[in-house]
């Protein structure tokens, strides 16, 4: 409140702060327990080791997914070309066979 709304209010209405100086329970109060401070090298390193490490392993789950899918893929490429090949072969040996009956004529 402003020093202008006090003096309109009533005087029930007005709030009677007590000052910090008086304040007795403060001045009792018990000091907190000293805690052993965590230094900024301590702290840096130990925030960089745990970035490095989630990094390491998103990385490592990626390339992970990467080499499975990609093995795939070879495997159906490997598996395509082995049918390829032998259709081949099997048109070469047709092919073989009608010369050989040509020849015989």
């Amino acid at each position: 409140m402003t020093v202008r709304s006090k003096v309109f209010l009533p005087l029930r209405a007005r709030v009677v702060t007590r000052p910090f100086s008086v304040s007795r329970p403060r001045w009792e109060a018990v000091p907190l327990p000293a805690k052993k401070p965590v230094g900024a090298f301590r702290g840096g390193v130990f925030g960089f080791l745990c970035g490095a490490v989630a990094a390491g392993a998103s990385v490592y789950y990626y390339v992970l997914g990467d080499y499975r899918i990609s093995n795939e893929m070879l495997n159906q490429d490997i598996s395509a070309l082995q049918t390829a090949t032998m259709n081949l072969q099997s048109y070469i040996s047709e092919l073989e066979a009608k010369v050989d009956q040509l020849k015989k004529k």
